[in-house]
């Protein structure tokens, strides 16, 4: 599966620390795996919990787009 990242997404990985960078590539790399649930009224739209963050992201074909990587409490108010 090929992973594209979006703006905001590749913009809160590098403004992250070492550990949280490392904490998130590894979540990322073994999606199938992990605290997953699908977004409601959103098609394709899921959020992956990796500790205090949420990952929201999609699949369509065999690309997953992370939409956005952002803090629990910020998280479901943007959607």
């Amino acid at each position: 599966m090929h992973i594209e990242y979006s703006k905001n997404a590749v913009k809160y990985v590098n403004a992250s620390d070492k550990p949280t960078k490392r904490r998130l590539k590894e979540a990322i790399e073994k999606i199938p795996s992990g605290d997953i649930k699908k977004l409601q009224g959103i098609d394709n739209g899921y959020r992956l919990r990796v500790g205090d963050l949420r990952v929201l992201f999609s699949i369509e074909d065999d690309i997953m787009y992370i939409d956005n990587i952002i803090p629990r409490g910020q998280a479901y108010k943007r959607l």
